[in-house]
């Protein structure tokens, strides 16, 4: 057991470091203002390799461990949330698709031009009535000789409306319940039925376009199925288990800034002549913060071992994903307390943190989801 980062470790942690504080931190107020997808800023993180980072230099990757992506994707969401989430999915979801269930063909196609920041990539499996419930999706595709015909249509895609690889998952046995779900690969600008509906107006997560997805009779041909007919419900459940851990990243970034912020902000607000960080229930509440940032960051680690190890890590993805998402609400919410009332306002970033942070505890697994994931691996 060693709590201590390798040498190449620190270096990715300083190179990301870097990066946000000159690149994303100056514009991440102007990101959230204006809900744009940062297209420059994901070309360049492409160029640092930051879109690929998991996965091997033969596929364009960076080729490093699962430690250093989550704490590459933490300095990212640091910076800003929506840019956390846009990384997440393009990675975590859409890449480790192809890298887990493609074939070599497929992850040369399509996998290496995701890994090298050239292609941006989505996972599209929620439907309006299909969130939690999987199983209870209702987009199908229909064998037709050599093809399959697709009809239905997905919601909360994040990066949908900007992908140009979408993982796709469709039932193409709908009496089989989750084994009648199969997984394909969509490329929007060349499959003619694949329609972009609208985006969200959301409360945070800005930058990252969050979009409804339509397909009418939607043709793929039968190399873009992935692994074999009735996998993709196993393939789905695989992926976000992984996903739960760069989730929790996520939110270890999103508390950072927040603790950061607001340590900043006690030190230089003055009040009863004195810096408000000299108030005991101040300290109390930065000490509170920083003991559960540095909980969640290791809960994250816990389970990336697990992951790299070869180790089933569904409990302790959960958990991580879990408490990490909890606390930067938590967290989030101290830092516009010790704002006060300009902790209300933009004119500070505290309630941007807060805003961000919440979706932390919705998607890739709710809170209430995930405490039934962790009773059940308890139970069983």
């Amino acid at each position: 057991m060693d709590f201590s980062l390798t040498a190449e470790q620190k270096q990715i942690r300083g190179m990301v470091s870097e990066f946000v504080d000159e690149e994303v931190v100056p514009v991440a107020a102007e990101i959230d203002a204006e809900d744009e997808f940062p297209a420059d800023l994901v070309r360049e993180m492409g160029e640092l390799g930051l879109m690929g980072m998991p996965f091997p230099e033969a596929y364009g990757g960076a080729g490093l461990d699962y430690h250093s992506y989550a704490i590459g994707l933490a300095e990212i969401s640091r910076g800003s949330g929506g840019l956390g989430t846009i990384v997440a999915a393009h990675t975590s979801l859409a890449g480790n698709m192809l890298y887990a269930f493609g074939n070599e063909q497929q992850k040369e196609a399509y996998l290496t031009p995701l890994a090298e920041g050239r292609d941006i990539g989505a996972f599209a499996l929620s439907e309006p009535q299909a969130g939690s419930d999987v199983p209870a999706m209702e987009t199908t595709a229909e064998r037709d000789g050599d093809e399959y015909v697709i009809n239905g249509g997905k919601l909360w895609i994040s990066n949908g409306s900007v992908a140009d690889t979408v993982t796709l998952f469709a039932k193409t046995d709908p009496e089989a319940g989750s084994k009648g779900i199969s997984s394909f690969v969509v490329r929007p600008d060349e499959d003619e039925g694949f329609h972009v509906e609208g985006t969200e107006h959301k409360l945070g997560d800005k930058g990252c376009p969050t979009a409804e997805l339509r397909f009418s009779d939607m043709r793929l041909p039968e190399e873009r199925l992935l692994d074999e007919e009735g996998d993709g419900f196993i393939h789905a459940l695989k992926t976000l288990n992984g996903g739960r851990i760069t989730i929790a990243a996520r939110g270890v970034g999103i508390a950072q800034a927040a603790l950061d912020e607001a340590l900043q902000y006690s030190q230089e607000r003055e009040q009863f002549d004195q810096s408000i960080s000299e108030f005991q229930s101040i300290q109390h509440k930065l000490a509170d913060m920083d003991t559960k940032v540095n909980a969640a960051r290791l809960l994250m680690h816990k389970a990336a071992d697990l992951k790299i190890r070869g180790d089933s890590f569904i409990k302790e993805a959960a958990q991580a994903k879990l408490y990490a998402s909890e606390v930067s609400r938590e967290v989030a919410n101290e830092g516009i307390q010790i704002h006060g009332g300009y902790g209300y306002t933009k004119d500070f970033p505290a309630e941007r943190f807060y805003r961000d942070a919440k979706l932390n505890e919705i998607y890739e697994g709710t809170s209430e989801v995930l405490r039934n994931t962790i009773a059940q691996q308890l139970l069983d």
